[in-house]
C-alpha cells in the first residue's frame, strides 16, 4: 500500500524487497514506558538482539507527522529525548499527521503500521487489555489482535490488568493465545498467573506451522505468542500482587485514567519494587526480541506456504 504519510527506511525496504526476515518493534516503550536513559539503551539493545538472531529490526514511530518504519540511531536518540510525544494508537494517527508531531506507537498502532508495510512478526513487552480500575477501559490492542494477521510475541498482558477478563476478550474475538514452552499464561513480571493458554507450542517451527494453518483457513486474527520472562529476572505473583493493588488504588484516588493510567501504574510499581520491576521489564523485552527474530526467520523459510 502506497501512502505519502508512510516512510520505510532503506534497510527495511531492502529487506522487504529481498524477502528477508523482519521484526517490527513498538515505540511507546521508548516514549512513555521507560525512563531515560534506559529507554534509548533498551531500543538499541532490542535492535541488536534481532540482528544477532538473523533478522532486521523495524522500529515503528512517528516523526514530524510521518509514520516511520525503521529508524536510524539518530532518530532513536531524537525520539528518546523528545518531551512532547503523542501516544499513538489507531485513533491518533490522523492527529499526529495533521499536527506534524512525534509519536510513540502502541501495540495496536505498531500492528497497523507494520501491516501497511507488509511485516508479519512483531515483538513487544506486554499487550494492553481490560483494566481493573474500569471494565469499560479496554485497550485497542485487543481489537487489533482480532483483525490484523500478525504474530505478536509478548510476555503476556501487563500484570496491572484484569488478566482473566483480558483472556476472555481474546477468546471472544477468536485470537489464539500460545504459550511458548509453557502451559500457563505468563503475567509479565511473573511466569505464573493461574490462567491457561489455548495451546502450548515449544519451538519457532511449531509456532510458524500453527500460524500458517490458522491463516490458510481464512482466519484474519493475529496469533499471540506469550513468552515467559526468564526465571532469573522473574518476580513471583505473590510478591507483585500487593504492589499492583497499591498502585491501582492510588491511581483511582488520584483520578488517573485513559492513556495516562498505564505509564502511572508502571512507574509507581517500579518505585514500590525498588527498581526490580524495571529490570524485569528490560529482560522480558530482550527475551521477546530474540524469540521474534527466530520466528521471523522460520516464517521467511516457509513464505511460499502463506496465505497472507
Amino acid at each position: 500500500m502506497k501512502n505519502s504519510n508512510l516512510i520505510i527506511s532503506q534497510e527495511v525496504s531492502r529487506a522487504l524487497n529481498m524477502g528477508a526476515p523482519i521484526v517490527a518493534l513498538e515505540s511507546t516503550v521508548i516514549t512513555h514506558g521507560l525512563p531515560r536513559p534506559q529507554n534509548l539503551e533498551l531500543a538499541r539493545n532490542m535492535e541488536t538482539q534481532i540482528r544477532e538472531h538473523g533478522a532486521i529490526p523495524a522500529t515503528v514511530a512517528l516523526l514530524d507527522g510521518k509514520i516511520r518504519i525503521g529508524l536510524s540511531d539518530e532518530e532513536l536518540v531524537r525520539l528518546s529525548e523528545s518531551d512532547s510525544t503523542l501516544k499513538v494508537s489507531h485513533r491518533d494517527f490522523a492527529t499526529a499527521i495533521v499536527k506534524k508531531v512525534n509519536g510513540g506507537t502502541t501495540v495496536a498502532g505498531t500492528m497497523f503500521a507494520a501491516r501497511m508495510a507488509g511485516i508479519h512478526v512483531f515483538a513487544t513487552g506486554g499487550i494492553g487489555g481490560v483494566h481493573k480500575e474500569s471494565s469499560f477501559d479496554i485497550s485497542t490492542d485487543l481489537h487489533a489482535l482480532s483483525e490484523i494477521p500478525m504474530i505478536v510475541v509478548c510476555a503476556g498482558a501487563k500484570a496491572i490488568l484484569d488478566l482473566p477478563a483480558t483472556l476472555e476478550y481474546l477468546e471472544t474475538m477468536g485470537v489464539p493465545v500460545i504459550g511458548y514452552q509453557i502451559d500457563e499464561f505468563p503475567a509479565f513480571y511473573s511466569r505464573e498467573s493461574g490462567l491457561g493458554v489455548s495451546a502450548r507450542l515449544d519451538s519457532p517451527t511449531e509456532i510458524t506451522d500453527f500460524a500458517k494453518a490458522h491463516w490458510n483457513l481464512g482466519m484474519k486474527s493475529g496469533v499471540l505468542v506469550t513468552n515467559p520472562i526468564p526465571e532469573k529476572e522473574a518476580i513471583s505473583k505473590s510478591k507483585m500482587e500487593p504492589m499492583i493493588a497499591q498502585a491501582s488504588a492510588e491511581a483511582i484516588e488520584q483520578g488517573i485514567h485513559g492513556q495516562k493510567l498505564t505509564p502511572f501504574l508502571l512507574g509507581r510499581i517500579s518505585e514500590l519494587t525498588k527498581g526490580k520491576s524495571l529490570k524485569a521489564n528490560l529482560a522480558l523485552l530482550l527475551n521477546n526480541a530474540r524469540l521474534a527474530a527466530e520466528i521471523a526467520k522460520e516464517m521467511n523459510n516457509k513464505k511460499k506456504e502463506w496465505a497472507i
